[in-house]
């Protein structure tokens, strides 16, 4: 089994129009990435999709939480700034099935490079540390 680490889709910029980068959310095309992201990861069996607290991550997470009837989970280790020992940690917490929603600036912690909005990393802990199998390019 494994662990899917997405970076959030594509959202508005960080301008004026959003002062509160935290409720910065989707734009149409970040909608049809979450969308997507249903049918790209149908072969996955998750029990739990975590998130950071960020709208534009939760919005990510929508369609497939709606599909597959599972809450979103927002979890601190997930959210900007977040370090790679508290990232890690919470992988290892959560182990197998579970699909994670963060930022770039995490995902560079953890793999050196944060990968493009709406992309996913098929990830296995080996030592308790993440080894990704595969990239998934972004949808739409």
């Amino acid at each position: 089994m494994a662990l899917l680490v997405i970076r959030h889709a594509k959202a508005g910029k960080r301008n004026k129009a959003h002062p509160d980068d935290h409720k910065r959310p989707l734009d149409e095309r970040g909608w049809r990435q979450a969308e997507e992201l249903v049918e790209l990861l149908a072969q996955y069996p998750l029990d739990r999709l975590v998130s950071s607290g960020h709208v534009r991550c939760t919005q990510t997470f929508e369609p497939l939480a709606e599909q597959r009837d599972l809450p979103i989970v927002v979890r601190p280790e997930l959210q900007e700034g977040a370090s790679r020992e508290e990232t890690v940690a919470l992988m290892n917490e959560l182990g197998d099935r579970a699909a994670l929603c963060t930022h770039g600036d995490v995902l560079e912690e953890l793999f050196g490079e944060a990968g493009q909005k709406g992309s996913t990393r098929v990830v296995e802990l080996r030592d308790g540390a993440p080894v990704v199998l595969e990239y998934l390019a972004p949808p739409a």
